[in-house]
């Protein structure tokens, strides 16, 4: 390691301990953990790592690597240095931890989240991604001080999402699922496992080996597994959609977890009348199979909750209408009225956090 390297990561700390066990920093950014191995270090460009030393125009981001085995980790991060910083935080497949954050010259302010880190890290069907914990500060000015990481006690609770590319940890800009952005509006304790893929309907997510057998075989008793299948069951028909959701809820169950039904976001797709009452925008199949009305019914009838997504979405794009509502999907970077941009996930994952609270399925979620 060159010295000017060197003497960047000096204030750089990352430490990962045992559970019971004290936490340790031992610089220079190196700090044997308790499973034998070493903790790689942090790196970046710009404002550099503790000092905040930029110009204020928007620099490279800081990326910090933890050779951690699967699991749930405690993250703590403290912000700031000698000069002002804004800074976000993102780990594995851009998955949301920490809005951007500004920071004062000379102020540090501390955060924590809790992290589920697994191979692949992002969709269970793509590229199996970084080993480890992979963490990455962006933002305009990124200035990071001390990063630890320490594994999660057992019994903390777990959201495991199955859905599809609406939900999934989307691997490339402009795209964003809600399930990518969910893990920012939550409290240390509780952590996002976001098993949805893309182009997944109820019968593929089924049978796919690496999806909901996989996601199955990970829920442990009191996790929460929130389900939204919908958008590319274009063929599949009534009887066949109840009995697919209803074995993702059984399978759920016999597992421990506590499987929550949650209906589909909406597609922009507007009326004249500057309405989404149609078909298209309300997930009304060829068959003529009402996908958000058959999930409404299997809740009551399974007597599972219910996060009717689909009426709250629908409110929102309205309200907003025509054309403010593009900023929530990619209608102008990809004429794409399907999929969500980082704002519309955002306040997607938003209306998901609210309705948890409300119906006492988790406490109050994070606002910073």
């Amino acid at each position: 390691m060159n010295r000017k390297r060197r003497t960047a990561l000096l204030v750089a700390v990352a430490a990962v301990t045992l559970p019971l066990l004290p936490v340790w920093a031992v610089p220079p950014a190196h700090a044997s953990t308790a499973y034998g191995q070493v903790v790689d270090d942090c790196t970046g460009t710009g404002t550099g790592i503790g000092t905040g030393s930029g110009t204020g125009a928007r620099v490279a981001p800081v990326v910090c690597h933890f050779d951690v085995p699967p699991g749930t980790y405690d993250v703590t991060v403290t912000l700031g240095g000698e000069r002002a910083g804004a800074t976000s935080v993102t780990v594995e497949t851009r998955r949301a931890m920490l809005p951007e954050t500004a920071t004062a010259a000379g102020e540090r302010i501390r955060r924590s989240f809790t992290v589920d880190v697994r191979t692949p890290e992002g969709e269970p069907t793509g590229p199996a991604g970084t080993p480890g914990l992979h963490l990455v500060l962006g933002g305009p000015t990124p200035v990071l001080s001390v990063v630890r990481v320490t594994p999660a006690p057992y019994a903390t609770r777990r959201i495991v999402l199955i859905g599809d590319s609406t939900v999934c940890d989307q691997p490339g800009e402009p795209y964003a699922g809600w399930g990518q952005r969910l893990p920012e509006l939550l409290r240390r304790g509780l952590s996002v496992a976001n098993h949805a893929d893309s182009g997944e309907s109820t019968v593929t997510f089924l049978a796919h080996p690496a999806l909901f057998p996989a996601a199955r075989q990970r829920v442990r008793p009191g996790d929460l597994v929130l389900i939204q299948l919908a958008h590319n069951d274009k063929r599949t028909d009534a009887p066949t959609y109840r009995a697919n959701l209803t074995a993702l809820v059984d399978g759920v169950r016999a597992r421990g977890g506590r499987p929550v039904l949650v209906t589909p976001i909406v597609r922009r797709w507007f009326n004249a009348d500057g309405t989404l009452d149609n078909d298209a925008a309300l997930h009304v199949n060829a068959l003529g199979v009402d996908h958000p009305a058959e999930i409404r019914a299997l809740a009551v009838r399974l007597g599972t909750p219910l996060i009717d997504l689909t009426a709250l979405t629908k409110t929102r794009v309205e309200t907003l209408g025509t054309e403010a509502s593009k900023a929530l999907y990619l209608t102008d970077e990809k004429r794409d009225n399907t999929h969500t941009s980082v704002r519309g996930a955002t306040e997607y994952a938003g209306l998901v956090a609210d309705e948890l609270v409300a119906q006492g399925l988790i406490g109050s979620r994070q606002r910073r």
